[in-house]
């Protein structure tokens, strides 16, 4: 009862905003054939759902989605950690990261089309690309402010560098780290819808270009609002993951906060 309280004002709002959509779209006139109501585009998408398109279709870009995001992480941690524990390292690496990071990753389709065209390979390479930033920031930033009583307390019990990272500075950085994990996720839907209406014959961003082409608008909207629903269910399940993971950090947030209180 108490979460449903809590997301009362929420999810009120959002039917206060289909419903002006609905009022809005009826009243248009002669534009409504391009703006429809929401009236017809749940049955649209409905029957994207019944007629087998929508499934296969949010399949693929949820493998894309996943391979891609995994390209991503793996190196992001791996750098990040060697970056925010080795002053060496980072000055290696920190003009090239600066350099790259403020390129919008939309705007290296083209070049990577040119080099892995327009299969999966180009499509899970922005995806990795759009990852790795974010996650690389947050950590490297995560580590260099690590407290030092924790490394003290490392040597102190004999660990070696690689353990000391795996062991103790990873678990201390997972808060910012799965910050920007989570921001991170968003970025890659974004990427892999548009890398999708550029060059593919399934997924998501397909369905909403092929519709465009066709000018079959309410399955265009149909498919815009799967991938509204899609990034929705994947914030909340990862917003789940992440506290489940996290309990100790929100334990420690609690004792924290009530100390200040008292």
């Amino acid at each position: 009862m108490r979460r449903l309280l809590h997301a009362a004002p929420g999810i009120g709002f959002l039917l206060l905003a289909v419903l002006a959509w609905e009022l809005v779209a009826r009243n248009l006139g002669d534009r409504a054939g391009i703006f429809p109501p929401p009236s017809a585009i749940f049955p649209s998408l409905a029957e994207m759902a019944v007629d087998g398109r929508l499934l296969p279709a949010l399949g693929h870009t949820l493998y894309r989605l996943a391979a891609g995001y995994l390209l991503g992480l793996v190196p992001a941690v791996a750098l990040g950690l060697l970056m925010g524990s080795s002053a060496s390292v980072y000055r290696l690496f920190e003009p090239l990261v600066e350099l790259l990071r403020p390129i919008p990753k939309p705007a290296l389709v083209p070049p990577l089309m040119f080099f892995l065209g327009l299969g999966d390979a180009m499509k899970l390479t922005i995806v990795a690309l759009a990852v790795f930033f974010p996650i690389l920031i947050n950590l490297v930033q995560a580590v260099r402010r690590m407290e030092p009583e924790l490394l003290d307390a490392a040597r102190t019990f004999g660990l070696g560098r690689g353990a000391t990272l795996l062991k103790v500075v990873l678990p201390a950085s997972l808060p910012p780290l799965m910050a920007g994990m989570q921001i991170s996720l968003g970025l890659a839907l974004v990427v892999v819808i548009l890398a999708e209406m550029i060059g593919a014959g399934v997924g998501i961003g397909f369905g909403v270009i092929d519709a465009e082409r066709s000018f079959r608008v309410k399955e265009m909207y149909a498919w815009v609002v799967a991938t509204a629903v899609t990034g929705y269910l994947l914030n909340f399940l990862f917003e789940k993951w992440r506290q489940r993971l996290l309990h100790w950090h929100r334990d420690i947030e609690d004792l924290q906060r009530s100390a200040l209180q008292n």
